[in-house]
């Protein structure tokens, strides 16, 4: 069972090393574990069975001890058409971002990070990732906007020692950006 890695942890703040590919047999399983790991924080049973597990949408491997450039991603969209967004990305990199911003109008949430941290953090409103797609075994191109960029963009920070956190601007935390969306 994994184990998720607090901010208190120095080992949060590195910078995350690529991964070799082809994809090793260990990574992959560390991937599908992570991926397991995720969904069962978003298993109403499993949480009550487990008071200290939250719930989470995306997951970084250094969230789990491994300074690796891996993350996933789940979450039930309401969509008919795309009912789940679910990714197995590794080594993803933004290639494109929009001038545009937005933020979540509740703030942003971590499974490394325990204490509330009240502002706005403004992420790219949107995004095109390239990464590797254990799940599908080929290189992919997202482009993500709004909630799904947001997503992204906080997984893709941990990867580089970067939390949600950081963003918020010290001294004004509700500071207004104009033009900036609301989620």
């Amino acid at each position: 069972m994994l184990h998720i890695v607090k901010d208190n942890k120095p080992s949060l703040r590195e910078k995350c090393k690529p991964v070799e590919m082809p994809l090793s047999k260990e990574n992959k399983e560390l991937i599908d574990e992570m991926l397991q790991y995720l969904l069962l924080t978003q298993d109403e049973d499993y949480r009550k069975k487990h008071p200290n597990v939250r719930e989470g949408v995306g997951l970084a491997a250094p969230q789990v001890g491994h300074n690796l450039r891996m993350i996933v991603i789940s979450y039930a969209t309401g969509d008919e058409k795309n009912p789940r967004v679910q990714y197995q990305l590794v080594n993803p990199r933004i290639v494109v971002n929009s001038i545009k911003k937005c933020y979540l109008s509740g703030g942003e949430g971590c499974l490394s990070v325990d204490g509330e941290h009240r502002g706005k953090v403004y992420r790219d409103f949107k995004i095109v990732v390239k990464a590797f797609e254990a799940s599908l075994d080929q290189d992919v191109e997202i482009t993500a906007r709004g909630y799904d960029a947001i997503v992204l963009q906080h997984e893709i920070d941990h990867l580089d020692g970067i939390l949600f956190y950081d963003r918020i601007d010290k001294k004004d935390p509700f500071k207004e950006i104009p033009g900036s969306v609301e989620i």
